[in-house]
């Protein structure tokens, strides 16, 4: 039997586990410059990372629905995610006073990865 909330969830989970990875690795080849950078790179995958699972969970929470609400509870998890994903980026930003650039190179990796994740799901 086919469970497409079962492989929705799967390809989430492998989307957010690359995005994790890709954060890291950003984050370390941001060492040498220091800790603030690294920081900041590791801020800006891991908001990445958040929105993602926040816009699972939002997505393929609910269970089997209706077209019309599961494709209004996509797009709501799509809004919500780019939320968490300001909202860690201005807390970064402004509340830990955190270099931008690397952490808008940590928001590209994780971007990338994600991408990366959805064209090699097998």
């Amino acid at each position: 039997m086919h469970d497409p909330l079962s492989a929705g969830r799967r390809l989430a989970s492998r989307a957010t586990a690359w995005q994790a990875g890709a954060a890291a690795l950003v984050a370390l080849a941001f060492l040498p410059l220091g800790a603030p950078s690294a920081l900041a790179a590791a801020v800006g995958g891991g908001a990445i990372v958040a929105g993602s699972v926040v816009a699972a969970l939002m997505a393929l929470g609910g269970g089997i629905q209706p077209a019309g609400m599961a494709v209004g509870r996509l797009l709501a998890g799509v809004m919500l995610k780019w939320v968490v994903v300001f909202a860690v980026l201005t807390l970064g930003l402004a509340g830990f006073k955190l270099p931008p650039l690397p952490m808008l190179v940590g928001v590209l990796a994780g971007t990338l990865a994600f991408v990366l994740a959805n064209l090699l799901k097998r």
